[in-house]
């Protein structure tokens, strides 16, 4: 189902988008690919909104930069001091976290307005980034594709394109909270992450040294305990990059029985607690952010995976969101 959610200052439409299947309803906005909402039963049947989102588009426009629900690019996470080098060229990004580039500049992904379309059981959202937006190079043609499958679950599909050299590494910024958005804290559900390192950041939150290992320390998530405050971190999957997308994490609330796991292709995920996020009714803490991507700044390091994406090639990257409840 498509309806108008809103318009922006320039008259542009904003749509929304409405999936469900198998007792799972995700809306879907063409604005920032944003998820808006994903609605899931617990345990004794109850339904309720697990992301937190705003009612109208205002909410979004006035409160950017937690990127509630986003499709973030063209570059996930931070690039330090908004430089890096490709094929021996320096480029200059936007900063817009001091002198760090996050979440792809001043005017990302997640404040554009996608083109969309139906596809079986789901929408396939659409655009080209120019080249130079924001700095990066190369012209960009980009998809996400969300669709449900069978059992409920939540497939987030992203494949692009470029014309030139380029970084790209994309993920979506939904802040999880199982008991139901605006129900309070997140800080007491379990977590439980396939990662045996992490990156250790600097107080400007980008990675320094060499991944580290968890054992021992308040980033050892291998088996599930209560996730408390203080995140913002990348983690680095045992499983690596893969083909098919591989479970990486699951969080579970012991008070509503609902489960969230996350599969996916890509090498890392950012817990990110939301010990900053103050937007509208969403206090410190009220969600939690399971982003899948590549690590931060990893255009300035060549020991991590790499993010650079070329003509010819075809980038492809897959996330799953699944549902259930114990």
């Amino acid at each position: 189902m498509n309806e108008l959610f809103g318009t922006l200052s320039d008259g542009t439409p904003v749509h929304r988008w409405t999936l469900e299947r198998a007792g799972v309803r995700v809306r879907v906005l063409s604005y920032g690919g944003i998820v808006q909402s994903v609605e899931v039963p617990d345990r004794d049947g109850r339904t309720a909104d697990v992301v937190l989102g705003f009612a109208g588009l205002d909410g979004y426009l006035t409160h950017p930069e937690p990127y509630l629900g986003a499709l973030i690019g063209r570059y996930a996470n931070r690039i330090a001091g908004g430089r890096f080098e490709l094929d021996g060229r320096p480029y200059t990004v936007t900063p817009n976290e001091g002198a760090n580039t996050l979440h792809g500049g001043e005017r990302g992904f997640d404040k554009r307005v996608w083109d969309v379309t139906p596809v079986e059981h789901g929408v396939r959202l659409s655009r080209v980034s120019p080249d130079g937006e924001e700095g990066f190079p190369g012209r960009l043609e980009v998809t996400a594709t969300y669709t449900l499958d069978a059992s409920g679950a939540l497939h987030l599909r992203y494949e692009a394109v470029t014309d030139a050299p380029t970084v790209f590494n994309p993920t979506n910024h939904s802040y999880w909270n199982l008991g139901g958005a605006g129900s309070g804290e997140a800080a007491g559900h379990e977590l439980r992450l396939a990662a045996s390192r992490y990156t250790p950041v600097d107080a400007r939150l980008i990675p320094e040294g060499a991944a580290a290992d968890v054992t021992g320390t308040r980033f050892d998530f291998r088996r599930a305990r209560t996730a408390g405050a203080g995140y913002d971190h990348n983690f680095v999957l045992d499983k690596g990059v893969t083909e098919r997308a591989e479970e990486a994490a699951e969080l579970y609330d012991p008070v509503s029985g609902r489960v969230l796991t996350v599969a996916t292709t890509e090498p890392g995920l950012q817990l990110y607690t939301a010990d900053h996020l103050s937007a509208g009714p969403f206090a410190p803490g009220a969600g939690i952010a399971l982003e899948t991507q590549h690590f931060p700044d990893s255009p300035n390091r060549p020991d991590f995976p790499s993010t650079v994406l070329r003509p010819g090639e075809a980038f492809r990257s897959e996330t799953v969101y699944g549902f259930s409840v114990r």
